[in-house]
C-alpha cells in the first residue's frame, strides 16, 4: 500500500505549481501542442502563458504560431512536460 503522506509524494497541482515562471511543453486534446512561460492556474488548470509558441499537426503539414499571451482551457490538456521545448520544427 502506498503511504500519500510522505513528504517526498508531490501532488499533481503542486507539481504544476512549481512550474510557474518555467517554460512548460503542453500536449493537447486536439493535435496542438503549446510551449510557453507558465504564469499561473487555478484548480481546473486553466492556464495563462507568456512567450507561447502552439505548434498544429495539419494535413499539409505543421503549423507554427507564436503569442504574447494566451489563457489556455485545462479541460483541453492531455499531457504537461515541465522544462519541455517542444516538437522539432
Amino acid at each position: 500500500m502506498t503511504d500519500f503522506s510522505s513528504p517526498s509524494q508531490l501532488l499533481p497541482l503542486e507539481l504544476v505549481d512549481k512550474c510557474i515562471g518555467s517554460r512548460i511543453h503542453i500536449i493537447m486534446k486536439n493535435d496542438k501542442e503549446i510551449v510557453g512561460v507558465l504564469l499561473g492556474f487555478d484548480d481546473y488548470v486553466n492556464m495563462v502563458l507568456e512567450d507561447v509558441t502552439e505548434f498544429e499537426s495539419t494535413p499539409e503539414g505543421r503549423r507554427v504560431t507564436k503569442l504574447d499571451e494566451i489563457l489556455l482551457n485545462g479541460n483541453n490538456i492531455t499531457m504537461l512536460v515541465p522544462g519541455g521545448e517542444g516538437p522539432e520544427v
